[in-house]
C-alpha cells in the first residue's frame, strides 16, 4: 500500500470523450415545495411504512410521500374527469 505511483508522460490509446451526464448541483439540491398537513392513518400501515424504511435505511414518512406523489403523477396524466359518463336508454 505504501508503494508511489509513477506517472509517465506516454501517449493514450483508444480514448474518447464521454459527454457530461451528471446532474448539475442545482439539480441536485431540487426539493420540491411541501405543504404540513395532519393525517391519522392505520397502525398497521405506519408499521409497515416503518419497517421498509428501516430496511432500506430512509424515513418512512419520505417513503409515503414518494408514493403519494407517484399516484398523483399517475392519475393527473389520465383523463381529468376521472369516471366516465354513460347514458341510459329507458
Amino acid at each position: 500500500m505504501s508503494a508511489k505511483i509513477k506517472y509517465t508522460d506516454e501517449p493514450m490509446d483508444d480514448v474518447r470523450v464521454v459527454a457530461d451526464f451528471l446532474p448539475s448541483p442545482e439539480e441536485l439540491a431540487f426539493r420540491e415545495e411541501s405543504v404540513k398537513v395532519t393525517i391519522s392513518l392505520s397502525r398497521k400501515s405506519v408499521e409497515f411504512f416503518k419497517n421498509e424504511a428501516a430496511k432500506h435505511h430512509t424515513q418512512y414518512q419520505r417513503m409515503i410521500r414518494q408514493l403519494l406523489d407517484s399516484y398523483a403523477d399517475v392519475q393527473s396524466q389520465q383523463r381529468p374527469s376521472g369516471r366516465s359518463k354513460k347514458l341510459r336508454a329507458g
